[in-house]
């Protein structure tokens, strides 16, 4: 048997989680001197409103070592012969580090850890996917090369209402180079390689959301094989919006809507919007 385990950053709810007993990671938020775990401690709600209140900005890190153990000693209890750990992008988290020291604790045990270089509904749609494959009995090997061909097709666009949050909290990357001179632009972001790049600059929000929606038009294959999502954080109902066109347009049934979690909102910032999607 073998048992796909991932962390909050996929954005996968976990009252989905737990519907397909897919175990899951919380990351730790930092404000000032108070921590919260994020799966039960502290959701985007009250994520949000403590940061409109609090003097100082919030920090992140990655579940410890520690957390991982309990789950391991469990699983590997139950008969699972294969843990698959699916976690985002070294380049973003340091969650990958943490799966790997926790399972040196457990030399005798197959687990294996994935650095999918993405994050948020990509990595949910691998998640749910490995987990759907393990359980119609598709050996590991096979598992992660399949995760691994999809994400290569993995397009992610997103805008943020200020570079402040990506750049305090060292998670900018490319778009770096953006800094400075946005005063009269709105820049759409992307994922390459595991790093936030700049894509493309706009002249203002609208026209940043409008050109969001001309590249999951013209991209996105019209299927629901293309796993197509939108992802947000207090902008609820231009989420919606953009999902229900899409659908419209594309001609697929049901565009999931995720609500970003506390540790993407503390480097993307409140009103971030996003798209994903698996090209052809």
């Amino acid at each position: 048997m073998i048992k796909i385990i991932t962390d909050t950053t996929s954005g996968l709810p976990l009252e989905l989680a737990r519907a397909h007993d897919i175990p899951v990671l919380p990351q730790i938020i930092i404000f000032g001197e108070e921590t919260y775990r994020d799966d039960t401690e502290m959701d985007t709600r009250m994520f949000l409103q403590k940061l409109r209140s609090s003097p100082t900005l919030p920090k992140t890190a990655a579940p410890p070592p520690a957390l991982y153990n309990p789950i391991f000693e469990r699983l590997l209890a139950e008969g699972y012969r294969t843990i698959i750990c699916l976690h985002p992008s070294s380049e973003l988290s340091g969650t990958v580090r943490s799966a790997l020291t926790a399972a040196q604790d457990f030399p005798g045990a197959d687990i294996r850890v994935v650095d999918t270089r993405t994050v948020a509904a990509p990595l949910a749609t691998v998640v749910l996917l490995a987990d759907r494959w393990a359980k119609e009995g598709v050996d590991a090997d096979t598992i992660i090369a399949r995760v691994q061909q999809m994400l290569a097709r993995q397009r992610v666009y997103f805008v943020v209402d200020t570079l402040e949050y990506l750049h305090r909290g060292g998670r900018i990357g490319g778009a770096q180079a953006l800094l400075g001179g946005l005063l009269q632009v709105k820049p759409i972001l992307t994922l390459r390689d595991g790093r936030v790049e700049p894509f493309e600059k706009q002249r203002t929000q609208r026209r940043a959301l409008e050109r969001l929606r001309e590249l999951v038009l013209e991209g996105c294959p019209h299927s629901p094989e293309s796993y197509l999502a939108v992802m947000h954080a207090d902008a609820e109902a231009t989420a919606r919006e953009l999902a229900a066109d899409f659908s419209a347009q594309l001609g697929i049934p049901e565009v999931p809507i995720y609500e970003l979690p506390p540790a993407i909102v503390t480097h993307a910032g409140p009103g971030v919007l996003a798209v994903s999607y698996f090209a052809a």
